[in-house]
């Protein structure tokens, strides 16, 4: 590929970036749009509007990107929990190994690169991409120590960053569990695949198993409900009361119809419909009679309760029966977190489950063959040119050429990479997860695999095919096959990171999706009530993306590290957009703890290790013994430092250390919170929650565990409400009176429950 049409896509996605990111900034300034681009900041402040006008509104700003560079971690870590922490501590990682790797590449590798063999050089334009990478040595050049010793710098840079982020983030993950208020959870174990005897119902047995085996530490227990039907009703209940909570209380109640805009038919207004009493059949029943048990059958899971977290922690590690397909034991997930339509399934069928998931998510991955193969064709219309003589009236023309192979190819690989998450995330459902975070999780190592395989592997081998190279032949060939492939590939991959990269991050700013139905909603009926759905960080999607670059980036910094530049890009645009999206567009109900990180630890050491064994395919190609030998011990210590950190930090994130949990028992025994904790701990996990609890006179939440419930919007009075909207949306000769100021919402916490650093925001804010 020549540079001219890396240019091209470069300047294509520039221009995209740049008139995306201005109206983005102008956009978000409109009330309209609010609740498109501050929907956390909408629920967690249940601010009204006011729509005051000044120009400035209409002038692109800045101030976004000042504000998500000002917040700290510790305020991000208080209004998004320690995901998002983890993930941004992602993207700084990324950023600095690709800062150290950018100066050592660009400074030694790439000059070596360009001047590696005697030929007249053209102007840098015209230049062929292949001429920065290391095939321009000729073989047995001594100059390839400097790739060895760069690959080395790179590597030990690396591992010292990730060592220090691991450990890093494992001090945070023990926080977590140990600075944060009591969770239901911790003294809760789900136990699934209960035996059936027909004398007893379920729970009977399982009463009898506990009272008999744990009769000193089991508390109560709470049944899993065949209840599909049940829990759609009380999602689109949630809905509707998310909807009120958001309606004026100047609104009338007198029943009002308002004309559609398009068909003049009547539509919804904000006005509420008196509607009579008809209920003679239930008019006697009292609320708290209705209940599972009087219209669902009991499945052959529970969560059983335990006195102390310690207790609940024995329970779940040890086998509870001889037949392990028995009496099945897990840690409970959080409320919120739990995926109640996979408790039904039988513990029996998970096993023919996931093994029918993994031959699916491969049978995809080889079907998703067929548009790599094509995008790779488009990238060497000059190879196809000889099999297909009417593609050569096309390469005649230079601007199309140049757009058809450098801008088009990884625009359509990205087109259909959209039906990969949706998909993904429909086979770990499958699979039987018992929570939304492990649900997520495993679709994120479903994407992983997938993109790394089409991504890189698919499109180097399709390429290699198109260009007539042999393909590997055996084992031992792959090094030698890799290296020959993935330098005829730069272009490709360094325009990737424009579309897939650059724009990306700019539509993800722009909410295009949201913002074309919110622009349809009110186009559509003239009704002003604005109801929405908060929206999910999704990690399944970003992390690996972000790792997918971090890839492309370690396997081409001693190939072709003209690369990594535009990374570096990438990683800074990340930073900021992902940070302001956590702020003002996302909102956390569950998280997993930081276990996405040893996702990212993981597949870091394996791009290292690939990018090990492609330099020496390459040191054997060109000749160099001595580059080789440095190279395998190389190879052995990276593998040697991922081992380590396998035991040293792994563990913490999949086990709860035991002598954390006591201390926290003893704690809460001393201070007489146990009991009250024991009172709670049956009512969090009801598959019908109904919402009786009253606050007390002095307006504290009575429930230990109100800081698991997503934290309704705040009970403003109206002169209150204009106050504060006034606050937000006036223009006081500043631009950060622009926009709704940081009053974050903590994840997990309700606002009678402000950590300290919360309310250190709220007050700097």
């Amino acid at each position: 590929m020549e540079i001219a049409a890396l240019l091209t896509s470069a300047g294509i996605n520039i221009s995209i970036c740049i008139v995306l990111l201005s109206l983005y900034s102008v956009l978000r300034k409109q009330p309209a749009n609010y609740c498109v681009y501050f929907g956390r900041r909408l629920v967690c402040g249940g601010a009204r509007r006011y729509d005051p006008f000044w120009y400035e509104r209409f002038v692109p700003s800045p101030s976004w990107l000042v504000k998500a560079w000002e917040t700290s971690e510790d305020e991000l870590l208080a209004a998004a929990g320690l995901d998002a922490v983890v993930f941004l501590r992602m993207v700084i990682f990324s950023i600095r190994i690709f800062f150290i790797t950018a100066v050592v590449c660009i400074a030694f590798v790439l000059p070596v690169n360009y001047y590696g063999q005697p030929r007249v050089h053209k102007e840098i334009h015209l230049e062929s991409s292949e001429v920065f990478t290391i095939e321009n040595l000729k073989e047995g050049s001594k100059w390839l120590w400097v790739h060895c010793l760069a690959l080395y710098i790179i590597t030990s840079a690396a591992c010292l960053l990730l060592y220090f982020e691991y450990r890093t983030i494992a001090k945070m993950r023990l926080g977590h569990i140990t600075s944060s208020a009591p969770k239901p959870s911790q003294f809760t174990v789900l136990i699934r695949a209960i035996p059936w005897h027909p004398e007893q119902s379920y729970s009977d047995t399982l009463s009898k198993y506990f009272t008999n085996y744990y009769s000193s530490c089991y508390l109560s227990h709470q049944m899993v409900y065949h209840n599909g039907i049940i829990q759609r009703l009380l999602h689109d209940a949630e809905r509707v009361c998310l909807s009120l909570k958001h309606v004026s209380p100047e609104i009338s109640c007198k029943p009002s119809l308002t004309p559609c805009n398009f068909c003049g038919g009547p539509t919804a207004t904000n006005s509420f419909h008196i509607l009579s009493n008809e209920g003679d059949s239930v008019k006697g029943m009292e609320l708290g009679e209705l209940t599972v048990t009087t219209t669902e059958q009991e499945r052959p899971a529970a969560f059983v309760f335990f006195k102390t977290r310690y207790d609940a922690l024995v329970v779940s590690e040890v086998l509870q029966s001889s037949n392990p397909m028995l009496w099945v034991s897990d840690l409970a997930p959080e409320p919120h977190d739990v995926y109640w339509r996979n408790l039904n399934i039988p513990y029996r069928q998970l096993w023919i489950r996931r093994i029918a998931t993994l031959v699916g998510a491969v049978a995809f991955m080889f079907v998703f063959l067929i548009p790599v193969t094509f995008i790779q064709g488009l990238t060497q219309l000059e190879q196809l040119s000889h099999a297909f003589p009417f593609l050569r009236g096309i390469l005649k023309k230079k601007f199309i050429n140049q757009v058809i192979t450098g801008y088009l190819p990884s625009v359509i690989l990205i087109l259909f990479f959209y039906a990969v998450p949706p998909l993904m995330m429909y086979f770990s459902a499958l699979e039987g997860c018992i929570s939304r975070s492990i649900r997520k999780n495993s679709a994120c190592i479903k994407i992983l695999y997938f993109t790394i395989w089409n991504v890189f592997f698919v499109n180097i081998l399709s390429g290699s095919v198109i260009r007539q190279l042999n393909v590997f032949s055996s084992v031992r060939d792959i090094p030698a096959q890799l290296a020959r492939a993935v330098p005829t590939q730069a272009g490709f991959f360094t325009t990737y990171c424009f579309t897939s990269g650059w724009a990306s991050l700019a539509c993800e700013i722009m909410q295009p999706m949201a913002l074309i139905w919110n622009l349809a909603a009110k186009a559509i009926s003239t009704n002003k009530d604005e109801s929405y759905e908060t929206l999910r960080f999704p990690y399944h999607t970003e992390i690996p993306r972000l790792l997918l670059f971090g890839l492309l980036g370690f396997t081409n910094s001693v190939i072709a590290p003209l690369i990594l530049p535009f990374l570096l890009i990438y990683f800074f645009l990340a930073y900021l957009i992902y940070k302001n999206q956590i702020l003002n567009v996302y909102i956390t109900k569950y998280e997993s703890g930081g276990k996405y990180w040893p996702i990212f630890h993981n597949t870091t050491i394996f791009s290292l290790i690939l990018t090990q064994i492609i330099a020496l395919g390459f040191f054997g190609l060109k000749l160099s013994t001595v580059a080789s030998g440095f190279t395998i011990p190389l190879i052995l210590l990276t593998l040697l430092f991922s081992e380590y950190c396998r035991h040293r930090f792994a563990p913490i994130f999949h086990k709860h250390p035991a002598q954390v949990l006591i201390d926290m028992d003893r704690a809460d025994e001393m201070t007489g919170k146990m009991e009250e904790l024991h009172k709670k701990l049956h009512s969090v996990y009801s598959q019908i929650p109904l919402h009786l609890q009253k606050s007390s006179s002095n307006g504290e939440s009575s429930t230990p565990f109100a800081n698991q419930e997503l934290p309704d919007p705040e009970k403003l009075k109206p002169e209150e409400g204009d106050a504060i909207a006034k606050e937000l949306w006036g223009f006081q000769g500043n631009e950060s009176g622009q926009e709704h100021d940081t009053k974050s919402c903590p994840s997990a916490s309700s606002p009678e429950h402000l950590t300290p650093k919360m309310i250190e925001l709220h007050k700097r804010n």
